[in-house]
């Protein structure tokens, strides 16, 4: 009998053994989703009412964990899945379930995250994640940039130009190790390496991105370079190069943020920088009103093409999670050539541009997190 309790609490201790470890980590499954209505003014040449997704906010599936190691150390590692909610399928293709994020890495209260995998850059992190954006805050997917600039060529990009200078995280870097600070008097600061894989060759097809930010109460500032080369361009020495600034202010009910970014193709030296300022207001515990206005300005090589484009948001929170919205969207576009048409970003396939200089886009949609 003193045996068979020995045994018996043997046993417990074993079954007790995991679930203390359990309790020092954790997972968690979250996400976002977008759906809603809306009408083009001109899509090649015809007005248009479609139902779009993934607008407000994208489509995403997060598995993220932990598990602590001691000492202010843990363990870390994130998936996302991001998906079309219209037919369910994953982007960017149906082979990739992870497509969006994949990584793995250590985090070190002293020290900083160090990661490994297929991850977003510096652009997105430091500029879009920092708050400098108005797409993060209110204006979503059509707020990114677009425009009269398929002639730069971005390589694996659904129109060439589709969110050229990579704040939206259209583009991430396979084969990546990535490094981001702790917070030093406001001040974090990164670095990215992504392999090209190319034996005997380092520098080709490989990506390298900067970053950092300072936060001190309501004001906050933000810097990025990212200079990804493609094996499709110069035999892998030539790319995308992107590089960017940000300033963002809270005052009382208001948050005003301002970016600039160039974006240059290295191989055939076409170029566009962008100008972006906006406000968005609290107007109560409800209702949100967030406004923009971008300039997008091409040189010689792109036909001088350029764009403004003025955006607004009317946000109606049902509750911390759920929001109602309306947004407007209108692009002007002209340059060097009488048919220089206007192309709104999020507008994708055959046909999608305005067949004229202006394009604009109103719809009505609902976003929540959970």
């Amino acid at each position: 009998m003193q045996h068979s309790l020995s045994k018996l609490g043997a046993l417990a201790l074993l079954a007790a053994l995991p679930m203390a470890v359990f309790a020092q980590s954790s997972v968690t499954i979250s996400g976002v989703m977008d759906a809603g209505v809306s009408h083009v003014s001109n899509q090649g040449g015809k007005s248009n009412l479609r139902a779009d997704n993934g607008i407000g906010v994208p489509n995403i599936l997060f598995i993220k964990g932990q598990e602590d190691l001691g000492g202010g150390m843990a363990a870390i590692f994130q998936l996302e899945s991001q998906f079309n909610l219209s037919t369910g399928a994953s982007l960017p293709g149906n082979n990739l379930i992870f497509g969006r994020q994949a990584l793995v890495g250590l985090r070190d209260q002293r020290w900083g995250t160090l990661s490994a995998g297929n991850q977003y850059e510096f652009m997105h992190d430091a500029l879009m994640f920092g708050g400098f954006d108005s797409a993060l805050t209110y204006g979503g997917y059509y707020t990114f940039r677009q425009g009269p600039f398929n002639a730069l060529a971005v390589p694996n990009n659904p129109t060439g130009a589709s969110d050229f200078d990579r704040l939206a995280g259209l583009a991430r870097v396979a084969n990546s190790v990535k490094y981001l600070s702790p917070a030093i008097g406001g001040v974090t600061f990164g670095g990215m390496y992504g392999f090209g894989e190319v034996a005997g060759d380092t520098a080709s097809s490989r990506t390298i991105s900067l970053g950092s930010n300072y936060v001190q109460g309501d004001f906050g500032l933000g810097a990025a370079y990212t200079d990804a080369r493609y094996s499709s361009m110069g035999n892998g020495h030539d790319g995308i190069r992107n590089w960017g600034l940000g300033a963002r202010y809270r005052l009382g009910d208001y948050k005003l943020n301002l970016l600039y970014t160039n974006t240059r193709n290295t191989l055939t030296k076409g170029e566009v920088n962008v100008y972006q300022a906006g406000v968005n207001w609290q107007m109560n515990a409800a209702w949100n009103l967030g406004v923009s206005y971008e300039y997008m300005k091409g040189n010689a090589q792109l036909a001088h093409n350029y764009a403004h484009q003025g955006n607004a948001t009317l946000q109606y929170w049902l509750s911390k999670r759920t929001d109602l919205y309306l947004q407007a969207v209108y692009q002007k576009a002209g340059g060097d050539n009488a048919t220089t048409q206007a192309w709104i970003n999020g507008l994708y396939g055959p046909g999608s541009a305005s067949s004229t200089g202006s394009q604009g886009i109103f719809r009505i949609g609902m976003a929540t997190r959970f």
